[in-house]
């Protein structure tokens, strides 16, 4: 086993997501406790460069057909191969749908420990990781075995984990991908004709402490007077208050706004990591232990059905 940390690049379509620069960066934090390189491992099909601007030391990259797009199957094939060949000191997956479908398998194969929810790494070898919804933060030592992790956002900023110069790429070999028994069919685009969250500068984010659909009407009026756009959170669209083009996770939109003001949201890691490219996150919550205060740059745990109302009038008034 070397010292060298692998990451698991997570792309779709030709872009990188985010939470692939959250892991460079922790890779980069991590390695200066083991002493070795960070290595971000590429599976794809003609998609080398996507690598131009990863903070890595080198890129590890698997060329194949079967690999164009996700394919759990083929991923965890490939990738058991490369983590026995190297034998890496930590492969940093995405705790994402597609870093937990196959990191299980990876595990089980191999025979490797895996730490999930992890949020920062603390003193090289410390990892803290997220518990009971975020409520809690534990830390452990990493295990002396090559040791699989899954990231969540939070703990780095996607900006840290890019850089100017790209990496030297190597190819590896990509082991026989013959008799899958999962095949991409097709990939279906979202309905256009709604807004496009992803583009909005501000938003206003409702969630399940929004209690009921006519109480959506106070983010609306809010958006309204400061001139933003109101998205939701998985359990807000789930019922059908909002449609799926205004969803925020990992099952919905990723977006970077100016200002994300979060109202009834707890913070689930499927829903933070798609936020975490915004310039300022405002809570409100009235529970003081939800997660989403982990990352708002400014927060609140007064009641949003006294704040909402008052700070839409407020605005109306400074507006004129």
């Amino acid at each position: 086993m070397n010292q060298d940390i692998f990451v698991a690049i997570e792309h779709l379509r030709g872009n990188v997501a985010d939470v692939s620069y959250v892991m460079l960066a922790a890779a980069r934090d991590l390695v200066m406790g083991t002493g070795g390189k960070v290595v971000a491992v590429v599976l794809g099909r003609d998609a080398a460069g996507l690598a131009s601007n990863f903070n890595a030391d080198q890129v590890l990259y698997a060329d194949h057909p079967l690999l164009a797009d996700f394919n759990p199957e083929a991923y965890q094939i490939t990738l058991v191969k490369v983590i026995d060949d190297y034998k890496p000191r930590a492969v940093l997956f995405g705790h994402t749908s597609i870093g937990m479908d196959i990191v299980g398998g990876i595990s089980s194969k191999l025979g490797l420990p895996l730490i999930s929810s992890v949020r920062n790494f603390n003193g090289g070898n410390k990892v803290i990781s997220q518990i009971c919804g975020g409520k809690i933060m534990a830390e452990s030592e990493l295990p002396e075995a090559t040791t699989l992790i899954t990231m969540i956002p939070g703990g780095y900023k996607p900006e840290m984990g890019m850089a100017t110069q790209p990496p030297p790429v190597s190819s590896v070999a990509v082991q026989s991908l013959d008799g899958l028994r999962t095949m991409l069919i097709q990939y279906i685009e979202p309905e256009s004709g709604d807004v496009d969250i992803t583009k909005e500068p501000l938003l206003i984010a409702v969630g399940r402490g929004i209690q009921t659909q006519d109480n959506i009407s106070l983010a609306e009026e809010l958006a309204q007077a400061i001139g933003g756009v109101v998205c939701a959170s998985r359990p807000v669209v789930d019922q059908g208050w909002l449609p799926t083009s205004r969803l925020v996770g990992k099952s919905g939109s990723t977006v970077k706004p100016k200002l994300y003001l979060a109202i009834g949201i707890s913070g689930a890691p499927e829903h933070v990591e798609a936020i975490t490219g915004s310039d300022v996150i405002i809570a409100i919550n009235t529970d003081p232990a939800a997660p989403i205060f982990n990352i708002a740059k400014y927060g609140t745990t007064a009641d949003l059905f006294d704040l909402v109302p008052a700070l839409t009038d407020q605005i109306r008034t400074v507006k004129g």
